[in-house]
């Protein structure tokens, strides 16, 4: 298995592809998963007892949302977006950017173009989303006249730039379709609260697609276990309110009156239970777990 550094040189420069003509690369990355661990470890003190392997204590760290180790790693990404996307990216406080200036350098040329297949409806029940597919025909339509319109765009600013027109004001009718570059310096929390929300099936396409190539192109690889536990806790998790646990209590009580076999027995959890779980003499997860489903009513406490 390669070691960080040697992954770290392998990714750094690569560019992964997004959309027509964008890309996502590493420039560096300061940390792994050790990184975090360390930095969750230094309140044991030197020489304190090693308590849990790492995979636990990240996992630990991830389900109970102590976000200080996470902050010990980072990792800086040089991205080319398009600027409507870059507008919900550069949303997320949290990080160091050093953007291409359209001021000092003539804008880049290129334009995210979107196939005839590509052309999303807005969403009835969602102001900010969309749903479905336009037809391949009206699609067609649309690609002729977006390509239309991004030349005649093009040609305007390169005739301005010709006229002697600064560069901070030929740029002014750009359209939000034109390419972006920037140096994005990020700490592991921050960089998984944004993959958290940037790779939800609610966020815009565009930028999900962006998010997911950060996300399995990159941090997968270089944080192993951190992504493990991102998965299983937050993007592939789900949260109960005080209201579901409200709904699925009194679900449970129905069950009873009306004779289902409910709640189960520490029998049944532990036949149930996460394979990963069945070797432990002692697991703090699966006590965890216990705890929720006891909760919830679903598994008879345990006895004193």
């Amino acid at each position: 298995m390669a070691s960080n550094s040697e992954l770290v040189e392998q990714l750094r420069w690569h560019k992964f592809s997004v959309l027509n003509d964008g890309f996502i690369c590493l420039v560096d990355c300061m940390g792994d998963d050790s990184a975090v661990v360390q930095a969750a470890r230094v309140s044991y003190g030197e020489g304190t007892k090693k308590v849990s392997d790492d995979r636990t204590l990240i996992r630990y760290l991830m389900r109970h949302r102590h976000t200080t180790p996470l902050e010990m790693a980072e990792i800086k990404l040089l991205v080319r977006v398009p600027m409507d996307c870059w507008r919900q990216w550069i949303r997320h406080r949290m990080a160091s950017v050093n953007e291409y200036s359209t001021r000092y350098s003539v804008a880049i040329d290129s334009m995210q173009a979107t196939p005839p297949n590509e052309w999303r409806i807005q969403a009835t029940n969602n102001r900010q989303g969309s749903d479905g597919h336009l037809s391949l025909d009206k699609g067609q339509t649309l690609s002729k006249s977006e390509a239309a319109f991004q030349h005649a765009a093009e040609k305007l600013y390169q005739e301005r730039l010709e006229m002697g027109v600064a560069r901070e004001q030929a740029r002014k009718d750009l359209p939000l379709c034109t390419y972006t570059e920037a140096y994005w310096k990020i700490d592991l929390h921050n960089l998984l609260h944004f993959l958290a929300l940037r790779m939800d099936s609610h966020a815009q396409l565009e930028i999900r697609q962006y998010a997911t190539t950060i996300g399995e192109q990159i941090v997968a690889k270089l944080f192993p276990m951190v992504w493990e536990a991102f998965i299983d806790y937050r993007r592939d998790a789900s949260a109960l309110s005080r209201l579901e646990i409200g709904v699925i209590q009194r679900f449970v009580q129905l069950a009873r009156e009306r004779g289902v076999n409910m709640p189960g027995d520490e029998a049944l959890f532990l036949a149930a239970q996460d394979p990963a779980w069945v070797s432990l003499a002692r697991s703090r997860e699966r006590d965890e777990c216990r705890e929720k489903l006891e909760l919830l009513g679903m598994l008879a406490p345990t006895a004193e």
